[in-house]
């Protein structure tokens, strides 16, 4: 099984700490960093290769990372001169890729069953499979429906309940047909094409952990709580 990782982002949102360091080599805990853990949970599931998307600071990730082979996996590395969104990676390296992978942000941390959500994909024949993750917002207003000048409708402080995107996708090759190499191309963009083609994706909904490294209130939440979790994030680690 095969796996693209995609680490080449600036991290801004984590300032100042990805200054000096790329994003999915943050440290969680005391001993390791986000991408090593991915890279272990990878192997672990039964993944043998990986190519990681690298732009921003990617040679530190480069000599961090080496060939893979101390965590039993293969790895290679696609360099991005400019940004190309979260998927635009994906084209320039589509003649390198198998005809079904995963692919995934190296910022995020959860026990998410990675090999499972390629078979899933597998299974469902969808051109994309994206994991899925319940969230809520509160509103900390009383929100108000409105109709030609006139209130209709009243709710206090209202919560919502959506399910977001993971970061984790399984593909297949031939969903990045007719996308040109070198150019951006957003998850969005993808997602919005599909379903203006009659070919939705698939989604994998998980409700086990699951954190963005990339948002600052999860990683201190990923630090707070790594210790407590490692022994299910890091197996017989």
């Amino acid at each position: 099984m095969h796996v693209v990782i995609l680490a080449g982002g600036k991290g801004v949102r984590l300032r100042p700490y990805t200054t000096a360091l790329p994003k999915p080599l943050v440290p969680i805990g005391d001993q390791h960093a986000i991408l090593e853990i991915v890279l272990r949970q990878l192997a672990s599931a039964g993944f043998s290769s990986c190519t990681i998307a690298i732009g921003h600071l990617g040679e530190i990730i480069r000599a961090y990372v080496g060939d893979g082979s101390q965590w039993g996996l293969e790895v290679d590395y696609c360099t991005e001169s400019s940004p190309l969104g979260t998927m635009g990676p994906l084209v320039t390296m589509r003649e390198r890729l198998p005809e079904h992978f995963l692919a995934m942000n190296g910022d995020i941390l959860t026990d998410l069953d990675y090999a499972d959500v390629l078979h899933r994909h597998r299974a469902s024949r969808a051109p994309l499979t994206i994991a899925t993750y319940a969230r809520e917002v509160r509103i900390d207003f009383g929100v108000l429906t409105t109709e030609a000048s006139r209130v209709v409708a009243f709710t206090e402080k209202p919560t919502i309940d959506y399910r977001v995107s993971m970061g984790v996708y399984g593909l297949s090759r031939a969903t990045l047909d007719g996308y040109t190499a070198g150019l951006p191309l957003g998850f969005d963009e993808l997602v919005l094409d599909l379903l203006g083609s009659g070919s939705p994706p698939h989604a994998y909904d998980f409700d086990g952990y699951w954190l963005d490294i990339g948002r600052p209130d999860d990683y201190d939440r990923a630090n707070a709580e790594f210790t407590s979790r490692k022994s299910l994030l890091l197996k017989g680690v």
